[in-house]
């Protein structure tokens, strides 16, 4: 647990509902992989409740309580829907969102779908708010987003395809499952809709992959007016919120002067762009923070602990004290109600393998431990490390470490993280935990092509898969052992998604540094992966032009992607060699 004298304890031993928590038995990998027990903590608009998820041996709940007596308001079995999320939609409504690889009776092959599941917890029952052939289009599978909420509370908005090309906006009842009502009819190429706290619409955002435009519209008396178009493969402005006054979108993109993601708003009524609002001159904009009708209150930056901003500057002091008080820890908003007077935290860190604490009166509160079954197992110490590549070019890195080892000659996993671009942050990793407490050091290059470290950074990495990306990784090993700190003899790669492609690479590319890969929903055969992309989304759509810029960036070469494909040179493996899919 967190030092006690950064903390006010809250008293609330009713968010444990189980009190065989940890069976006896239970090996140390398991304690490790286990979900956590407690997780998806929520807080009421009102402040009143907590929902979160329970989940302990074969029981997997959705509870609810109240914050000041603990009393039991709702608990009902989630195990079915296993939701990625939750979070209140109004006092007496819960919203699930959940996401599952399926097929569609009548299409072909398999697609990530998403549902949004209401539990109305007066009555104590889960209902999906949108369902495939359900006064909608069955063809389709991304139905878990929100856009909007009415001024009663009582009803949501959710966009859906109407037919196989109307992007249309419904309104959904939060009290029963019924038919939604279409209140917005959706044109052509329509990818999301804006709303304002009246529950209009004020603005669409298009794209259309023929013609390559990307278009904001918005809605002046009825009447759709265009304030935004840019011709382009690939949209380089994320658009995803509202600022306070109603008035402009907020959207993310490339600072010229800073090489860095920042947030500029854009004039609903002429399309006139200022800013940046938000930006950092070392750091990233990687997402804005909304309400129910995505009005901003702030953004996050990118970082190996992140970092907040607000239009307020009230919460800007508050997190400036929660950064100053916690300065080993990584400390992110996991929730807040309606006027920001009670946030919900996620912390862990060297003291911690993940709580929940409430910030209220000016104090940090203990409300619960994600893993009970590790409080009082001590973390490994997880530090920032920075190496030169044999470009000479800086690649910073994590480094988990055996608590109990001094760091000199220790076997090691390299563990490169998927996406490619994404970033490993500070946060509870459990894989690198655990392969800490069995005495290896863990391994985490940001490697060329990772976000979170400026534009720059990242693009270095496009066209770089298996070439230079590859060999920041084989650059970071190379670097401990020079000094010492590992034993070449001994070292592992493990990786999952792109980390699972970049551990097939090591084993054939690099065939001599392993003693074994491990390779998790790797992607061993990249000119199939990219013939499967142009199968399932046509070769005019963006996610292919995406998937074209991060992996050749321009090759033309006929054989470019057979060069940097594992599955060609599986005679070089020398090492064993684990697949792992789901």
């Amino acid at each position: 647990m967190l030092k006690a004298k950064y903390l006010a304890l809250l008293f609330l031993p009713i968010l444990f509902i189980f009190s065989n928590q940890v069976k006896a038995s239970t090996t140390q990998v398991e304690l490790f992989a286990e979900l956590p027990n407690i997780s998806m903590m929520s807080i009421s608009p009102d402040g009143s409740k907590f929902a979160f998820r329970v989940t302990i041996d074969d029981r997997d709940m959705l509870v609810v309580r109240n914050k000041v007596d603990g009393a039991l308001v709702g608990a009902v079995t989630i195990a079915k829907i296993n939701p990625n999320n939750i979070y209140f939609v109004n006092d007496n409504t819960v919203i699930l969102v959940a996401s599952q690889n399926i097929r569609l009776a009548g299409y072909w092959g398999r697609h990530d779908a998403s549902w949004a599941y209401a539990y109305n917890i007066k009555e104590n029952k889960v209902f999906p708010l949108l369902t495939q052939g359900y006064g909608i289009y069955k063809g389709q599978t991304q139905l878990g987003r929100i856009v909007g909420i009415s001024p009663d509370n009582q009803h949501v908005y959710m966009p859906a395809y109407q037919g196989e090309s109307r992007y249309s906006l419904y309104k959904v009842r939060l009290d029963k499952k019924k038919k939604p009502k279409r209140v917005l009819r959706g044109g052509a190429g329509t990818r999301d809709y804006f709303m304002n706290t009246k529950g209009e619409v004020i603005a669409r955002e298009r794209l259309d992959n023929k013609k390559n435009l990307h278009i904001v519209d918005a809605r002046v008396e009825d009447e759709w007016v265009e304030i935004f178009r840019e011709e382009t493969d690939l949209p380089t402005k994320g658009f995803s919120g509202v600022t306070p006054d109603e008035q402009h979108l907020l959207f993310s993109t490339v600072s010229h002067k800073t090489d860095r993601h920042a947030y500029y708003k854009m004039s609903l009524k002429d399309g006139q762009i200022e800013g940046p609002i938000f930006s950092a001159e070392d750091k990233d904009v990687e997402s804005v923070i909304t309400n129910l009708n995505r009005i901003a209150h702030g953004v996050r930056y990118s970082g190996f602990t992140p970092s907040y901003e607000f239009f307020d500057e009230t919460l800007n002091a508050r997190m400036r004290g929660m950064a100053k008080a916690l300065p080993n820890n990584y400390v992110r908003i996991q929730d807040y109600n309606a006027d920001w007077s009670s946030i919900v935290f996620y912390i862990d860190g060297a003291d911690s393998s993940g709580e929940y604490h409430l910030y209220q009166n000016s104090g940090l509160h203990y409300l619960a431990s994600l893993r009970t079954q590790l409080a009082e197992t001590p973390m490994n110490p997880v530090t920032e490390y920075s190496f030169k590549t044999r470009d000479n070019y800086t690649i910073p890195t994590l480094l988990t470490t055996p608590a109990n080892l001094e760091a000199k000659n220790l076997p090691a996993i390299l563990m490169p993280h998927g996406g490619p671009e994404s970033y490993d942050t500070k946060r509870f990793d459990y894989m690198a935990q655990y392969f800490a407490s069995q005495g290896y050091m863990v391994i985490q290059p940001q490697f060329r092509g990772s976000t979170g470290f400026g534009w720059h950074h990242r693009a270095l990495g496009r066209g770089q898969w298996g070439k230079l990306m590859q060999d920041d990784l084989t650059d970071a090993l190379a670097s401990l052992v020079e000094q010492g700190r590992v034993n070449k003899d001994k070292v592992c790669i493990v990786g999952a998604s792109y980390g699972g492609y970049a551990a097939l690479a090591g084993a054939t590319f690099t065939p001599d540094l392993y003693k074994c890969a491990v390779s998790i929903n790797g992607v061993s055969d990249i000119e199939r992966m990219m013939k499967q992309e142009r199968r399932n989304y046509g070769k005019d759509h963006w996610v292919v032009s995406y998937w074209d810029k991060v992996i050749k960036n321009g090759e033309v070469s006929d054989d470019f992607l057979q060069r940097i494909s594992p599955i060609n040179f599986v005679e070089k493996v020398q090492v064993p060699v684990l697949l792992i899919h789901g």
